[in-house]
């Protein structure tokens, strides 16, 4: 069992099954300063206490992957586990003298003592073979030289066993982000030995994850990422050379000069990155997207599993909501946990996570869940002599909860609990539980609109996603105050009286927007944002000059790109002028919008260069569109009985 230190700090006595996790008062916020010390001190540790060596592995089809090993010294005296991470970033640095700064993110399991293997995949930097990005996977594995990543995942487990240093016959696997999906696909290795996996902020499915959200390309990820990321690589290296630069820190300004997507090819690639050739190639969620989907293989798991993810996640928050999701309905019985934090990407690993741009969640989630969740988790079903049974206790989800900042613990996740409630758009900016009327038996006023509400949509002069001036995407947009996008008159804004009391959000949200536009296609965007009172009190630990009275935090954001409202497979034009429903998933939150706070929804039809920006006139392929295909239009968004715009909310009953 875990010791009763650890079950208070969990909040929970053995057996039980706590509603809420409060910080113990003697828990220590933790600086940013205080962080990289503990970096440092893990990085000496490190040499201090584990050897390293490195293996060509070889797989099935004589391709060999190249693996680091870090072995804690005494290992030919003790017998320890082996933690693989199999990663596309390299392995590196490479060498007997040249050690990882950080072998593992979480120091405590670095002390703890474990056998930490880190591969190249097959295709990249050391290892052999051709990379594939998100490798589909094999169905029946025909052949006995057939290969997928589950079978290098299996072949690797099965050597380092047998050939690697000495160990005590188990093998955990994580990995955070494309290493995530190494993860979740190494569960379908089924390796006996194979106990424990974390799959983490997991690349799932690049039509909404990364690549895409609901269709809608994020552009940004187009020279910020794949510029370095998506080069060829025809033999085995160390060090890759640097793509295309930007020569600009402002991205707003890069993409509007960039002009149609097109261009990215014709100006910078050159037909030269694979990846972004098959993005042009493939608009529309075919058979390619559909065969890197991973989730309709994972059944028949065996070993635990812990998904974790950060609500701020701007990159894998599909990825970590599916795959649990999945997980959990295509395996009954599985121990199958999952964790959500306040975190941006990795955040967990990389931060405090006390602070997400100008908005603060509270002493230390990061170090609190690395000690009392992941840590136990491996530590359980990897070294124990009863795997699991110390951790009996952890409940099935662990969720942070904003606006209280406090942990919540829950036996199913989405709550059971949590009510569906319709938020309606209404008249005059408002938002209400209560449907749209006709304004029949109210006084009408020449500025109210029970109708409909309508902006112009100019891509000549596309509403940015932040105010910052950045040449990529800024993980913080996330919370990002919205008051500068809310004063546009292509953004519309309806919002809650203030709340006479606390309202807490937990769940997905469905978006049903009833819509029209001059054109034959949109983009749809819809932000959840918590709206403070003016009286707020300022921290001394946000950016400069920002001021929290009136704040506009956003708390949760999706696009849906319109002509895949009704399939993503077979997109479809709009007609124009006609009144359509646009339903979309806008993903899971869990905050509470405190008294007294308002609770605002903003909608706009562009969010640049985020996302990349919609022609608003329909064409097969907006990765091939021209310049002149390009037009302002104008769109209307309905509020009225017959046509009523709404978000279905889960809302939890007060604790």
């Amino acid at each position: 069992m875990l010791p009763a230190a650890v079950l208070l700090t969990l909040g929970l006595a053995p057996g039980a099954r706590a509603q809420s996790l409060v910080l113990p008062p003697d828990t220590q916020r933790v600086s940013v300063e205080q962080f990289r010390a503990r970096f440092v001190a893990d990085t000496a540790y490190t040499r201090a206490h584990y050897v390293k060596t490195e293996y060509d592995i070889p797989m099935r089809d004589g391709a060999k992957l190249h693996t680091v090993v870090y072995a804690p010294r005494d290992a030919g005296r003790g017998s320890y586990p082996i933690l693989l991470n199999r990663t596309p970033y390299s392995a590196g640095p490479y060498g007997p003298d040249h050690y990882r700064l950080r072998v593992n993110p979480n120091g405590f399991l670095l002390r703890e003592g474990y056998i930490f293997a880190i591969q190249d995949v097959r295709g990249r930097y050391l290892s052999e073979g051709t990379f594939e990005d998100v490798r589909p996977q094999l169905a029946g594995k025909a052949g006995k030289t057939a290969i997928d990543e589950s079978t290098d995942t299996f072949d690797t487990i099965e050597y380092l066993l047998k050939k690697g240093p000495k160990n005590n016959g188990r093998v955990g696997q994580l990995g955070i982000s494309y290493p995530g999906f190494y993860t979740t696909v190494g569960l379908l290795s089924r390796h006996p030995a194979l106990k424990a996996s974390s799959p983490q902020a997991p690349v799932t499915d690049w039509f909404w994850d990364d690549d895409h959200h609901n269709g809608a390309y994020f552009l940004t990820g187009a020279m910020g990422f794949w510029n370095n990321f998506g080069q060829p690589r025809p033999q085995p290296t160390a060090h890759y050379p640097d793509g295309p630069q930007m020569k600009t820190p402002d991205g707003y300004a890069f993409y509007q000069q960039l002009g149609p997507l097109k261009n990215i090819n014709e100006q910078y690639f050159h037909g030269q990155y694979k990846h972004w050739n098959d993005i042009v190639a493939h608009p529309n969620y075919d058979a390619f997207w559909q065969a890197r989907n991973p989730r309709p293989h994972l059944h028949g798991l065996k070993a635990a599993v812990l998904v974790v993810g950060g609500f701020n996640d701007a990159e894998d928050l599909f990825g970590t909501l599916n795959t649990y999701q999945t997980i959990e309905k295509q395996n009954p019985g599985l121990s199958n946990r999952f964790v959500m934090g306040p975190w941006v990407h990795g955040g967990w690993s990389g931060s405090p996570g006390e602070m997400v741009g100008n908005v603060a969640y509270g002493p230390s989630p990061s170090l609190w869940y690395q000690q009392n969740i992941e840590a136990p988790f491996f530590k359980s079903y990897l070294k124990d002599v009863q795997p699991g049974a110390a951790i009996a206790s952890l409940p099935e989800a662990t969720v942070f909860e904003g606006g209280t900042n406090r942990w919540r613990t829950f036996d199913a996740w989405p709550p059971k609990q949590a009510q569906a409630k319709t938020l309606y758009f209404r008249q005059a900016g408002g938002l209400s539980f209560s449907p749209p009327t006709t304004g029949a038996n109210e006084r009408r006023r020449a500025d109210v609109n029970f109708e409909f509400d309508q902006f112009v949509s100019d891509p000549a002069h596309p509403v940015p996603y932040t105010e910052a001036t950045a040449p990529s995407m800024t993980r913080e947009y996330m919370t990002d105050d919205q008051r500068f996008a809310s004063r546009r008159p292509d953004v519309l804004t309806y919002q809650t009286a203030p709340l006479e009391e606390d309202m807490t959000l937990a769940g997905p949200i469905q978006a049903l927007l009833q819509v029209a536009t001059t054109g034959t296609d949109a983009d749809w965007v819809v932000k959840i944002i918590d709206v403070y009172p003016d009286d707020t009190p300022d921290n001394p630990r946000t950016a400069p000059g920002v001021h929290l009275g009136g704040y506009q935090q956003m708390v949760r954001s999706e696009v849906m790109r319109g002509r895949f409202r009704d399939s993503f497979s077979q997109p479809k034009a709009f007609v124009a002028n006609e009144v359509t429903a646009v339903p979309f998933t806008v993903q899971d939150v869990l905050h509470t919008f405190r008294k007294g706070h308002r609770l605002m929804v903003q909608v706009q039809s562009t969010w640049f260069p985020l996302v990349d920006l919609n022609p608003q006139t329909y064409v097969p392929n907006i990765y091939e569109a021209s310049e002149t295909d390009f037009k302002a239009q104008t769109h209307k968004l309905y509020h009225n009985p017959g046509h009523a715009s709404q978000l279905v909310v889960k809302v939890l009953p007060p604790q």
